[in-house]
């Protein structure tokens, strides 16, 4: 079913890729390949009324949603956001800073209410983390690549899910091409979890479509696959992941809606980020 799944995800990325180009730009015609060194002007409006000229530079440097954003030098991105899943409900906050134009630090920490009887409130380990831009896409080959690493420090360790351990440690890579409407990307993540309890290690392989539109709009598609080195403790998972945003300036309204295949799981929620 997953082959079939993501069969479908490509022939839908390639679809859209064309249409959203020709959605976005107006009457000036682009080369297929652009990217952040290639910089066309073209007319933009978010109120459909008002237009003036603007650059794929313009629209991505504030489009913090897309999988390849990274915050630029001196800049601040707050993420608060809410989260309901299985009898649950998390409330979290993010925060990153641009050290440079290759070097983000992040924090963010969750707390979560527990409906289901099992008492799993509390906040979760509190993460410390960064990203370090290895290739900025303007060589030859157009692929923009990331080092992601963090820890999570001082979590609630009565919580089961492992956001909440008491302590983990993370490593990744991020790669992928930005075209004019749309940004191919692909993560792969590993965690080790450091438990009494718990340990174990997990890897994430999250590959996504992001498209840009008229008016601000945005919308993406992913899918997240996590394999478990001990599946009595943390399952192994396949997450279907829709987003859809609209955006104001500098502020984003984000809504998601993630399907799991194997348990059925349902979340949705809402993301409010600012960038500064």
């Amino acid at each position: 079913m997953m082959k079939k799944i993501l069969l479908s995800l490509f022939a839908v990325c390639m679809g859209f890729n064309a249409y959203c180009e020709g959605v976005v730009l107006s009457d000036t015609s682009v080369n297929d390949d652009m990217t952040e060194e290639s910089i066309p002007t073209y007319n933009y409006s978010s109120s459909g009324s008002d237009y003036k000229q603007v650059t794929i530079e313009d629209i991505l440097a504030k489009d913090t949603s897309d999988p390849l954003f990274l915050t630029a030098d001196n800049h601040f991105l707050s993420d608060t956001f809410l989260y309901f899943a299985d009898e649950k409900m998390r409330l979290g906050q993010y925060l990153d800073y641009g050290i440079n134009d290759n070097l983000v630090i992040h924090a963010n920490i969750l707390y979560q209410w527990d409906f289901s009887g099992h008492h799993e409130n509390g906040f979760s380990a509190t993460e410390l983390g960064g990203v370090y831009r290895m290739n900025h896409g303007d060589g030859e080959s157009r692929i923009i690549s990331d080092a992601l690493f963090g820890l999570k420090l001082w979590g609630s360790s009565h919580v089961r899910t492992p956001e909440y351990a008491d302590s983990s440690y993370y490593a990744g890579l991020r790669f992928g091409r930005r075209f004019t409407g749309v940004t191919l990307a692909g993560t792969v993540k590993s965690t080790w979890v450091f438990d009494n309890d718990r340990g174990l290690s997990y890897l994430n392989f999250i590959p996504e479509a992001y498209f840009r539109f008229k008016y601000d709009w945005r919308a993406g598609i992913g899918l997240d696959f996590r394999k478990s080195t001990n599946k009595k403790i943390l399952d192994n998972q396949e997450w279907l992941n829709l987003k859809l945003i609209k955006q104001f300036g500098n502020t984003q309204y984000v809504g998601h809606f993630d399907y799991e295949f194997s348990d059925g799981e349902v979340m949705g929620g809402i993301d409010i980020k600012i960038l500064f």
